[in-house]
């Protein structure tokens, strides 16, 4: 179903939802901690697990029974390709079983499936770092066809990282493989650099500055290509007639007009320009300046700062379309760990997904693939396996572009009445907490939002928080507790401890069990908090059940501020980021 949200595992619901062939478009930016001592990825599970190693790989991948399994599932799947069995049975040998080994088994099996959704005429990009990008190239080489392997894309995705001993490490990888031969690619351009232009467009006539450019290409041809032209023979030279397309379009010369005919067509349109006589050299076509698009997209992206007016006809730095995030602040970041450009998306997307076509981005995150295809006019399926991800991507769609769960898209996995709430909280509680909190549009406490699976941090009773100004410019907050088991009045009486710690004006009390009677006497001898700007009384512990909240009963609360930084309205990002120069 395009333009839908899913919660849960991206293997369960790749296999469940997604049809064969269905996809024209997957980019992947699965979780990998690149930060990780790389040695420590080897370790043998046999042998103690170090705290760093935990750390490491808490928010990823880990050698367990899961890993076991699935390693076992592949081994026997008759969907994987031969070649791929091997190289896991290698890959097991070489690394043991390690978390490098659980990572890589956990990315074949995701792997095969995102393979059997695609278009024939689809493509894939895998967005990954030097830690891991050699064994996943290999990986795909096995799952896709190393025949299919189109690009290794460098981005530079910082300005300088000085570590002692070793160059800074400023790089990710994205490896872009297609399905097959007959993949969908509409290159895009960047500007020529003033240089370029300055050394290459000198020659001039009544249409313009032009520069002359090779009209063959490499490589011998049997066909019309091959043939003798004016005298020409590009047979004998080892190549072939290479007719720009882009010209003979602008001339209105039919695509279906014999090769020969259209470099006829194009001499009298005074477009091919003829060696001299007794010159070694092949004709040429002109280039002009006002008909050339720039230069294509290369496989290094890597925006430099400080470059500003290099470029002909632009006032951009070079490849500032794909600029990295910055550190603090700028209109786009949204505080999230993992998040990635919306430019390197629209790349993406705009040459490898046809107009009207389906993106899917299993590990979406804060949704930037989600939001480059909605903003290109492009459908678009998103994976994500914490409730956190989906709040933060609901909230995104309706800051960018105004868009409403169940109006404008759906949101599957996410419990909508009471027994689905309780399902999940007897699968994952922390999923439950996350998933409540974000009920109230509140900023959760404990793990990450980049994280797979929640893990609860130090969160000292707090598991939410909701923050206002109130009379003159001071800032209140509210602090939230969820708990998705027995409740008793002593969970109350802690809230109330809590909210004098934390100096909080409010105190919010989410059950998914209904409260009792003394739980809800003893937040009512709490008390109210006066709010001078509003010039009202609230009660200051509050208690409301997860079938309050569904049915639309919330919490008495003065206007709260968004729990995370807002995206800007489409349209308005990209006069931001021009304004903010480079």
């Amino acid at each position: 179903m395009p333009n839908t949200l899913y919660y849960g595992d991206n293997l369960d619901v790749l296999g469940a939802h997604i049809p064969d062939a269905s996809v024209d478009l997957v980019y992947l930016d699965p979780p990998f901690n690149s930060q990780a001592s790389y040695n420590l990825l080897f370790k043998d599970q046999s042998g103690a697990r170090s705290a760093a190693q935990i750390k490491a790989f808490e928010d990823t991948w880990r050698w367990d029974e899961n890993a076991q399994r699935a390693y076992q599932e592949l081994v026997v799947d008759p969907r994987v390709p031969a070649e791929a069995k091997e190289l896991l049975g290698s890959f097991e040998r070489f690394m043991h079983r390690s978390d490098m080994l659980a990572y890589l088994v956990m990315m074949a099996a995701r792997l095969v499936e995102l393979h059997r959704v695609l278009k024939p005429t689809g493509s894939l990009y895998l967005h990954c770092d030097p830690t891991a990008s050699h064994y996943l190239k290999v990986l795909l080489d096995t799952i896709f066809g190393p025949r299919n392997f189109r690009n290794e894309i460098v981005w530079r995705r910082t300005a300088s990282h000085n570590q002692a001993k070793r160059f800074g490490p400023i790089h990710d990888t994205i490896l872009f493989y297609s399905r097959s031969d007959s993949y969908f690619y509409r290159p895009g351009y960047r500007p020529f650099l003033k240089g370029h232009v300055q050394t290459y467009f000198r020659n001039q006539d009544a249409k313009g500055n032009y520069w002359t450019n090779a009209l063959t290409g490499a490589g011998v041809r049997r066909g019309a290509s091959g043939q003798p032209w004016r005298g020409y023979d590009p047979t004998s030279r080892g190549r072939h007639w290479a007719v720009p397309g882009e010209i003979t379009r602008e001339l209105g010369i039919p695509d279906e007009l014999p090769l020969l005919q259209k470099l006829d067509a194009l001499f009298e349109a005074r477009f091919i320009e003829l060696p001299p006589p007794g010159s070694q050299a092949m004709p040429t076509y002109k280039q002009y300046l006002t008909q050339s698009f720039g230069t294509p997209y290369q496989d290094v992206w890597a925006y430099q700062p400080h470059t500003s007016g290099v470029l002909h006809d632009s006032v951009e730095a070079i490849d500032e379309d794909v600029r990295w995030l910055p550190r603090q602040g700028g209109s786009e970041r949204l505080g999230y760990q993992t998040q990635k450009p919306v430019g390197v998306l629209n790349r993406i997307v705009s040459t490898s997904c046809p107009d009207g076509g389906l993106v899917l981005d299993p590990f979406c995150g804060c949704g930037t693939a989600v939001v480059a295809a909605q903003r290109l006019g492009r459908q678009w399926i998103g994976i994500d396996i914490t409730y956190l991800a989906i709040a933060v991507m609901e909230s995104r769609l309706r800051d960018t572009f105004g868009l409403e769960p169940g109006r404008d898209y759906a949101v599957l996995g996410i419990p909508r009445d009471l027994d689905a709430a309780r399902a999940l909280a007897a699968q994952d509680a922390f999923q439950v907490q996350y998933w409540a909190v974000s009920l109230v549009a509140a900023q959760p406490v404990g793990g990450s939002p980049s994280s797979r699976s929640a893990k609860r941090g130090a969160d000292r009773g707090v598991d939410g928080l909701l923050y206002w100004i109130d009379e003159r410019g001071k800032q209140e907050k509210a602090v939230l507790q969820v708990k998705s088991g027995h409740v008793t009045s002593a969970h109350i009486r802690d809230l109330s401890g809590v909210l004098e710690r934390e100096k909080a004006a409010l105190g919010l009390f989410i059950t998914l069990e209904p409260p009792t009677r003394d739980m809800r006497q003893e937040a009512a001898s709490a008390g109210m908090w006066y709010s001078g700007l509003w010039q009202r009384d609230y009660p200051r512990i509050q208690i409301r059940t997860i079938e309050d909240l569904l049915g639309g009963r919330r919490f008495e609360l003065p206007q709260s501020l968004p729990p995370h930084a807002q995206a800007a309205r489409a349209g308005e990002a990209a006069e931001q980021m021009r304004l903010q120069g480079t």
